[in-house]
């Protein structure tokens, strides 16, 4: 089986070459030899516990065929950035019925077949989009949705989802229009199955606290059946990413009816689950027709996730820079520290009464750089953004070594799972598509505009690249350098396509580029 699997790795590794070569002339500027050592490190730093798709041995060459490159003078931001794209090739796992993505390397008793679980299937697809090779989220999107004999996979609604919404981003990105309008059948009835079983008679949808991955909160339960922002801000991203990609198929009506769900419900969270007394987006009891739950999480941010939030709401984020709120030495709570009954709810489980999980954090960092990207007045500072970015990655160590888990204390840092071989390689966040698509800034569109608008504040580096990114079908090239000492190609911010200068500015600004 291992000779069959290499044989296969090997065919998709020689084909993902060929594509590249044929649509792209690689790295404009980084050489890729030269981020090598941090992969050799991270091979002789391990044992290898699990060997899936992609063994240590070829997970260099792996990486240098299907990844963007990323320089900077901050030697943590670039080593974890290499160690997550290191993490998820661990991940991939190639199956009878092509590639799959995992969660956790070691096998849950709760997952589907082949190790699968759903919960974090968003994540993956919103990470995996930059890689060149689009076939590993191409088959784990199939496998989840038709791998049941033709049908979904059993627990594929087991947990909350927002995947149309990470296709249709996906879509941004590499312009596969016929994979999205092939998916668009079995992405509208995995919604019309969320409706039948979760919407409640006030419109939202109701979901329990570990069906949504994040049990033994502070708002909730695992059995109590509450109208939570996360579900149903999920389902306002799905119903617009449906409505969306009906349009790419020019079917109208699918798509009216979809923006109509989509109104309803931004409509109905702005009304219904904004508690005007705590400023915030909160969990309301008993599927949206009981009382507020009374905290702050946060899960409050997830509307700035789907950009669904108005601009009067923006009051909310100030508790990211609030001690009493979410602020703690090593990142954003999940819940607000002011709470009497913080870190009070866990029972050496899955705590979600309090302590620090990339999971929630990854999403809270794409809310806070979706909305620092709109045209309104910023409700923060790049200043900030860039802190709370330092945060995760200053987090993402554990006895002296590169690591991502489950969950940590907010004081101490320590990973309180640390120890344990289940949460080794946790892969239930995002952080390098943070790296591309919020702190170096390149915004993935429809239209034929390359948009750039990096939060990273003006002082902060004197330089860093972004390169090797496969978008549209070309390769970009994103520079900072700010005397043009250091790249020696001139001053400012510049993005070259295909390694030809296509828009620049002597500043950190956003710039909007016309495809030629």
């Amino acid at each position: 089986m291992r000779t069959k699997n290499g044989l296969y790795f090997l065919l998709i590794f020689l084909v993902a070459i060929s594509a590249c070569s044929k649509r792209s002339i690689g790295p404009a500027v980084l050489k890729a030899e030269n981020f090598r050592h941090h992969v050799e490190k991270f091979n002789r730093m391990e044992d290898e516990n699990k060997v899936n798709a992609i063994p240590n041995a070829q997970s260099w060459d792996w990486m240098k065929a299907n990844i963007p490159l990323f320089d900077s003078p901050q030697d943590n931001f670039q080593e974890i950035y290499y160690y997550r794209w290191w993490t998820f090739r661990k991940h991939i796992h190639n199956t009878p019925q092509g590639f799959i993505i995992t969660e956790f390397l070691v096998d849950r008793n709760y997952a589907d077949k082949y190790n699968m679980i759903s919960c974090a299937l968003g994540h993956h697809i919103y990470e995996g989009r930059w890689l060149h090779n689009q076939q590993y989220i191409n088959d784990y999107v199939n496998v989840w949705f038709r791998g049941n004999e033709g049908g979904r996979m059993k627990k594929l609604l087991t947990f909350s989802s927002w995947t149309a919404d990470a296709l249709f981003n996906r879509y941004k990105v590499n312009r596969d229009k016929a994979f999205v309008l092939n998916m668009l059948p079995d992405l509208q009835s995995e919604y019309q199955a969320w409706e039948k079983d979760r919407r409640t008679a006030t419109g939202l949808f109701w979901q329990t606290d570990v069906k949504d991955g994040m049990e033994e909160s502070l708002s909730g339960g695992r059995r109590e059946q509450n109208a939570r922002p996360t579900i149903n801000s999920y389902m306002y991203g799905n119903a617009r990413a449906i409505a969306q990609i009906a349009a790419l198929k020019g079917d109208s009506t699918t798509r009216s009816l979809y923006n109509a769900k989509a109104d309803t419900l931004k409509t109905l969270i702005t009304s219904k689950l904004w508690n005007p007394e705590n400023n915030f987006f909160e969990t309301v009891k008993k599927g949206g027709a009981g009382e507020f739950a009374g905290v702050r999480e946060a899960i409050g941010y997830i509307p700035w996730y789907f950009n669904l939030a108005d601009e009067k709401h923006d009051i909310a984020w100030q508790q990211v820079i609030d001690p009493k709120g979410f602020r703690a030495p090593f990142g954003l709570t999940t819940a607000e520290r002011r709470h009497p009954d913080f870190r009070t709810h866990g029972c050496c489980k899955c705590e979600w009464d309090g302590a620090v999980w990339p999971f929630a954090t990854s999403q809270t960092l794409t809310g806070m750089a979706n909305r620092m990207n709109t045209d309104k007045a910023k409700p923060l500072t790049d200043t900030t953004y860039f802190r709370l970015m330092e945060l995760y990655v200053e987090s993402q160590y554990y006895r002296g070594k590169p690591y991502i888990g489950e969950y940590l204390d907010e004081t101490t840092g320590y990973w309180l799972k640390g120890d344990q071989e289940r949460s080794r390689y946790y892969n239930h966040s995002t952080f390098n598509d943070l790296i591309i698509s919020g702190l170096v800034g390149l915004r993935p569109r429809e239209d034929d505009m390359i948009e750039v608008n990096p939060l990273i504040p003006q002082e902060k580096w004197d330089w860093f690249c972004l390169d090797n990114v496969l978008y549209h079908g070309k390769i970009l090239t994103i520079i900072w350098d700010k005397n043009g000492d250091h790249y020696k190609k001139g001053k400012g911010l510049q993005v070259l396509v295909n390694g030809k200068k296509a828009g620049s500015s002597e500043n950190i600004e956003r710039l909007l580029i016309k495809q030629i």
